[in-house]
C-alpha cells in the first residue's frame, strides 16, 4: 500500500529506543524526513547512522523550556513538521503516600509536555491546511495507582477535544496505547517466566509484541490513507484488553 507520505517531515519524540525508535526507522524506511528528540543523544546517533540524515534534538522531556526548544530546533531543521509524534513517556508506580511533587512530575512528563509541544506546532500545520498527531499513551486498565496512567487518560481526553478543533483544517489526531511491547522498561520490570506466563494465560495473540508491532500502525496512521480516522485511541496489544469498544 502506498502510504503517500514520502518527503513529509516528522517529530518523534522518546525517539532513542523501543517504540519510539521503532517509529522513528520505520518513517525512513518510508523516505518521511525526521528530527528526533531524546535525552540520550549517544543513542540518537545511533540512530542517525541506521537511517542516515536526521535532525538530532538533545533534550530533557521534563524541563520548562523543552517543548520550545525541541519545536524550534525540529523546525529551524526540517523547515516545517507534517506529523508529530509524541511518545516520550515512562511508568509511575505510586503508593498512597506518594507526594504532590511526584503526582506533579509524571503529569508533567506524561501529559502537559506533549500538550504543549503539540500547541506550539500546530499554528503552522493550520497555515498548511494538513498535519498528524499520533500520542502513544497507555492501557485504561490500572492494576493499581500509577501516575502514567493517569497523565494518559488525560492525553485520551485532551486529543479527543483536540481532534474535533483542527478536524477542518485537514488535520488528524489519534491515540495509539500499546500493550505488553517488548522494550527496556519491559525487560527490567518483568521476569521471564511472568512474561510467558501472561503469554500464555492472558494475550490471545500468545506473545509480547514488538516495537515495530506499534510503528506500524503509526505508519498508516500518518499517511494520506488514514485522512478520516481522528479522534480515535487504536491499542496495539495482542488482545490483551479487555474492554469491548
Amino acid at each position: 500500500m502506498e502510504l503517500g507520505i514520502a518527503g513529509k517531515c516528522a517529530l518523534v519524540t522518546g525517539a532513542s529506543m523501543g517504540i519510539g525508535r521503532a517509529i522513528a526507522l520505520a518513517f525512513a524506511k518510508e523516505g518521511v524526513k525526521l528530527a528526533v528528540a531524546a535525552r540520550r543523544r549517544n543513542l540518537l546517533e545511533e540512530l542517525q547512522r541506521e537511517t542516515g540524515k536526521l535532525v538530532i534534538i538533545e533534550q530533557d522531556f521534563l524541563a520548562p523550556e523543552a517543548p520550545a526548544r525541541i519545536a524550534e530546533a525540529a523546525l529551524a531543521g526540517l523547515g516545517h513538521i507534517d506529523i508529530l509524534v509524541n511518545n516520550a513517556g515512562g511508568s509511575r508506580s505510586f503508593t498512597l503516600e506518594s507526594t504532590n511533587e511526584q503526582w506533579e512530575e509524571a503529569l508533567t512528563l506524561n501529559f502537559r509536555r506533549h500538550r504543549e509541544l503539540t500547541h506550539r506546532l500546530l499554528p503552522q500545520m493550520i497555515e498548511r491546511g494538513w498535519g498528524r498527531i499520533i500520542n502513544i499513551t497507555g492501557k485504561s486498565e490500572p492494576e493499581g495507582l500509577n501516575g502514567a496512567f493517569a497523565a494518559k487518560a488525560a492525553v485520551h481526553s485532551w486529543a479527543k477535544g483536540l481532534s474535533r478543533d483542527v478536524g477542518r483544517h485537514g488535520i488528524t489526531v489519534n491515540c495509539v496505547p500499546p500493550g505488553r511491547i517488548i522494550s527496556e522498561q519491559i525487560l527490567r520490570n518483568y521476569p521471564p517466566e511472568f512474561r510467558e506466563r501472561e503469554s500464555r494465560e492472558d494475550i490471545p495473540v500468545g506473545e509480547y509484541g514488538q516495537p515495530e508491532d506499534v510503528a506500524n500502525l503509526v505508519c498508516f496512521l500518518a499517511s494520506l490513507r488514514a485522512r478520516y480516522i481522528t479522534g480515535a485511541v487504536m491499542p496495539v496489544d495482542g488482545g490483551l484488553r479487555r474492554y469491548q469498544f
